[in-house]
């Protein structure tokens, strides 16, 4: 699993980001196409797996952009391993994943509140 993170700046309308341990960097009009610059050329040199990524602004000229390879893909609360099949065969992902509870909610009476969202 290799985590690559990015700290991404604005400079006269030209977004660069450039990776905080490491060689990778990469420039853009957008931050969309700047991602998707990085991501690529993240798995230039990782392909081990599933892709994540994160982003987050910091301020207007600024952000943090993470992309994760390998590890676990989080889908729906379920987890699903991202490695590449066993030499005997790939489980069906319906195996490999949890099956979901179902958690029975009460709900609550308005009478117990002494009012009513409705009234």
């Amino acid at each position: 699993m290799g985590v690559f993170t990015f700290v991404l700046r604005n400079s006269g309308g030209e977004w660069s980001g450039k990776q905080l341990s490491g060689d990778i960097e990469a420039s853009a009009s957008s931050t969309f196409e700047l991602q998707r610059a990085l991501v690529n050329s993240v798995l230039a040199v990782d392909r081990s797996g599933a892709v994540q990524s994160s982003f987050s602004t910091v301020s207007p000229s600024s952000a943090v952009f993470q992309v994760i390879v390998g590890g676990a893909v989080f889908a729906g609360g379920a987890v699903a391993a991202a490695s590449a099949p066993a030499a005997g065969g790939a489980a069906p992902a319906a195996e490999a994943a949890p099956a979901e509870k179902k958690e029975e909610v009460e709900e609550e009476e308005d009478d117990d509140l002494g009012l009513s969202l409705f009234d």
